[in-house]
């Protein structure tokens, strides 16, 4: 279990940095390159990488939810991290918000019980395959508009599904990194596709929207909907006595994230201006 929290840690300071980078990129209106070909994004994509090979290994050690709610920390650091780089203060409300959503969420990984995950069935990487149709489905409507919640909801069910494909990928122990056993299996393709819906939405989102309230929405979302997706067909267990502590952290969570959803967001040329958000 110990490893898998480290890692987790590993993970959610990785995604946060790669937040960062990738907003930055996302908001330097002095380049006229794609955004895709920025140097702080693709530093942003391999940092983002990494964390994801961390988020990995904790997978194979701790449930989904748990995993899920470490990485949710995420939201701290980058409300931190953000306030200090653009000067664009939250509201009192806002920052509220913030710290519910990571009570809520430290709660949450709090309930986890102390159980190896058991792997996918086949029925669930089926399941998975149509959840991650309908998901492209949505990505592409939504991606005109000018909010940025859906996009961010969207890049957080991406994300929360790779963590779902890692579990369905089925490696022997001892076996070690067999390249022609994973290029056979859906799942592993799977990961790819839920990756890639996850990071064009969320690289979408970040250039329309605040660093603090787009990192909230998607880092909640990516916690809620795989780690209930694993407590009701995986069989990940919550710790006995800790159910009502897990439903509070899961109210906490989602208040948290609604009101971030709301939060002001300062045009692309006032980002660098100190200002006050009553």
């Amino acid at each position: 279990m110990l490893t898998g929290l480290l890692f987790a840690l590993a993970a959610m300071v990785g995604n946060a940095g790669a937040g960062l980078l990738q907003s930055a990129a996302a908001n330097d209106i002095r380049s006229r390159h794609h955004l895709a070909l920025r140097p702080l994004y693709l530093l942003g994509l391999v940092v983002d990488a990494l964390a994801w090979v961390c988020t990995v290994v904790a997978l194979r050690n701790l449930p989904v939810f748990a995993v899920q709610a470490i990485l949710g920390g995420a939201i701290a650091l980058t409300a931190v991290a953000s306030w200090a780089l653009y000067g664009v203060r939250l509201r009192i409300r806002d920052r509220l918000a913030v710290a519910a959503c990571v009570l809520g969420l430290a709660t949450i990984a709090a309930s986890a019980a102390d159980e190896a995950p058991e792997p996918l069935s086949g029925i669930a990487v089926l399941v998975l395959g149509s959840g991650v149709a309908a998901l492209a489905v949505a990505a592409i409507a939504v991606w005109r508009l000018a909010a940025a919640w859906p996009l961010s909801l969207i890049a957080g069910l991406g994300f929360g599904g790779t963590s779902l494909a890692v579990r369905a990928v089925q490696v022997p122990p001892g076996s070690g990194l067999d390249v022609v056993g994973l290029a056979t299996q859906p799942a592993t393709y799977l990961i790819v596709v839920f990756w890639v819906i996850g990071i064009t939405t969320y690289s979408r989102a970040l250039v329309i929207g605040s660093l603090a309230s787009v990192t909230a929405v998607f880092a909640t979302t990516e916690v809620l909907a795989p780690g209930l997706v694993g407590i009701v067909l995986l069989g990940d267990r919550i710790r006995e006595g800790w159910w009502i502590p897990f439903g509070a952290g899961l109210v906490l969570a989602v208040v948290g994230v609604v009101v971030l959803a709301t939060a002001p967001v300062p045009r692309p040329g006032q980002r660098r201006r100190r200002r006050h958000v009553r």
